[in-house]
């Protein structure tokens, strides 16, 4: 029963910046890993970041120094700011959770996902 919900996505420039939002609806315990993806027309998905409920945090090499993850315990609500955006970002941003675990693996399964937001950038 928990959702994921995502917002602010939207238009820039090349070198503008957005901040992601996903809200987590239903769960508010510690044992998560949330992960934001993207996917381009005709690209396989990809990870972006990763926090895990302990706090842990990993970055793909393509968005690592551009792009920070974070989450608001108060809200339960999780951040992706995305900085010095290329073209090359243009995608749908998905946020995903696998619930029942305080961290994340390379094995996650995450069964919970967002119905994406669009990220375009000029």
């Amino acid at each position: 029963h928990v959702q994921l919900v995502e917002s602010g996505g939207g238009s820039v420039q090349s070198g503008g910046s957005l901040r992601l939002s996903c809200a987590a609806s239903r769960y508010t315990s510690q044992y998560f890993c949330m992960a934001w993806f993207r996917q381009a027309p005709g690209k396989e998905r990809e990870g972006v970041a990763s926090i895990g409920g302990n706090g842990v945090i990993s970055y793909a090499d393509s968005v690592k120094g551009r792009f920070t993850i974070a989450k608001d315990s108060t809200k339960n609500t999780f951040y992706l700011q995305m900085n010095s955006l290329k073209p090359e970002d243009t995608a749908l941003y998905y946020c995903a959770a696998e619930l029942g675990i305080n961290y994340c693996r390379a094995t996650s399964q995450f069964g919970v996902w967002g119905q994406g937001t669009q990220v375009t950038v000029s």
